[in-house]
């Protein structure tokens, strides 16, 4: 995690304080986890993949935003609902497609577009049955050994007012979640010039506000499918909220949520890993985690396209699965098995969320196209774009990660599954941190799939990845202890 300068001043002096306070002296002995392997470096820039993201453009992120805006309601029921041409959800959809459909044959048909349509069943935000449709365009991976492990980004392009059960009246959206669509469709675009290993998914989701009703179909329909989905990004409000006067918004930042114990972890597994201090190792958390890590390797590259300023963004760890009464479309692919995370803005303004277009007592109400930061949307498609070629052009995780515990000692023995379709040059990390820290610190390579690290098993937690010939690492797994 990066941590800015006056952050880490303030940690040092407050470590130090708490020190003393408590009658202890900092310590200037070597810790054994330091003892061996290298701290974690950036991992290295992969060319191809720099020139994609300073393609990213906030003209083209504007345009998306604006368009879905000019559809005047996209809720997810007013596609039963007679409008004028040009609106509703319906209209949205259909250009949503053309969209993906131009990308695709800008790159000579790379991209497959899709459209997974069913009716929702009356429920509590759904009067009636309700035809719900979700876009998406598949990027298919070149290597034929790892094209079917996947990678997800998306948002919802359905939109709502102060009533989630009106299909009519004004519900631009902009923030919530046209943003999030945009960064969905500008990955499509840039990395529709690649080709990855893996395979990438570009989804727009409808039905978010209903309940996830789209992004619950989408991810059953995985499971049943079979897809090898080993990480969802979602975007929901990443506008950078503009409201004027807000001093404490930080457009550093990007927040993402992550769960610890998984969702379909039962009684007896998440008391498990919890005696096991694994609450914050779940393949969500890690997902995050591996999200930091990219964003640091192409931090010059990130939105550099059409004039983008105010500098670099830096993804947020945040380690709970969502905000306090708030739900997002990664949850419904956790609950299906899948590891997701959600990026959201990092100060949320809600009067521009969830509310009828007016002004009242000179507070001015609506997700209004003029709340929405261009330049901070483009800056966060930028690190999802990043995190997803990464991912996509290394190998998959190894699997069946295991931690001897056959005796006590202050080693540690670890073995695991090599990774499928890993090139004769790659290799495996064995990484660790303290039991205190947010992120991965040091690290040692293996061309093996068993080692030896001279680390304390009881003072950090471990975690193994795969890395090709050119660097590109996965997402990492935490070991299970095993006698």
């Amino acid at each position: 995690m990066r941590v800015r300068p006056g952050q880490m001043i303030a940690v040092v002096a407050l470590a130090g304080s708490l020190m003393s306070a408590f009658g202890a002296e900092p310590s200037s002995s070597i810790r054994d986890l330091d003892t061996t392997g290298e701290a974690i470096p950036s991992g290295p820039k992969d060319e191809a993949i720099a020139r994609a993201l300073r393609q990213i453009s906030p003209k083209q992120i504007r345009h998306t935003i604006e368009t879905l805006v000019s559809f005047h309601t996209r809720s997810t029921l007013s596609s039963m609902e007679h409008l004028p041409k040009g609106q509703g959800i319906n209209a949205a959809a259909n250009w949503i497609e053309s969209e993906l459909k131009k990308y695709s044959q800008a790159c000579q048909g790379c991209l497959e577009v899709k459209r997974d349509t069913f009716t929702q069943s009356p429920a509590e935000r759904v009067p009636r049955p309700t035809t719900i449709t979700n876009v998406y365009a598949v990027l298919r991976g070149s290597d034929p050994a790892r094209a079917q492990y996947m990678y997800l980004v998306t948002g919802h392009y359905d939109s709502r007012n102060s009533d989630t059960l009106d299909a009519r009246g004004e519900a631009p959206g902009a923030n919530d979640d046209a943003s999030g669509v945009a960064v969905s469709l500008e990955c499509a675009r840039v990395l529709s010039q690649l080709r990855p290993a893996a395979t990438i998914v570009f989804v727009a989701v409808a039905g978010e506000e209903q309940g996830l009703d789209g992004s619950r179909h989408l991810a059953k329909l995985a499971k049943e499918q079979g897809w090898q989905l080993l990480g969802v990004l979602n975007n929901d409000i990443v506008g950078g909220n503009t409201t004027p006067g807000d001093r404490l918004q930080d457009k550093s930042v990007v927040r993402v949520y992550s769960e610890g114990i998984p969702a379909l972890a039962t009684a007896e597994q998440a008391k498990q890993l919890e005696t096991l201090g694994y609450a914050g190792d779940s393949a969500s958390r890690e997902l995050a985690r591996a999200i930091v890590e990219s964003a640091a390797t192409y931090e010059g590259d990130l939105a550099s396209g059409d004039s983008v300023t105010g500098g670099e963004l830096y993804p947020l760890l945040e380690f709970r699965r969502d905000r306090f009464l708030r739900g997002g479309d990664h949850t419904a692919f956790n609950q299906e098995g899948f590891a997701g995370v959600r990026f959201t803005e990092w100060r949320e303004d809600f009067n521009h969320q969830h509310q009828n277009v007016r002004t009242e007592d000179g507070i001015e109400y609506g997700d209004l196209l003029k709340f929405v930061d261009f330049e901070y949307v483009a800056r966060v498609a930028a690190v999802n774009a990043a995190a997803l070629a990464t991912l996509a052009s290394a190998p998959p995780p190894p699997g069946n990660v295991r931690l001897l515990t056959k005796q006590l000692d202050n080693s540690t023995s670890l073995e695991w599954e090599g990774a499928p379709g890993n090139d004769t040059d790659a290799h495996y990390e064995i990484v660790w941190r303290a039991l205190s820290s947010p992120t991965w610190q040091r690290f040692i390579a293996s061309k093996s799939t068993s080692a030896v690290v001279e680390v304390s098993k009881d003072n950090v937690i471990f975690g193994v990845r795969s890395v090709d010939s050119k660097g590109h690492r996965s997402i990492a797994v935490a070991p299970m202890p095993v006698r």
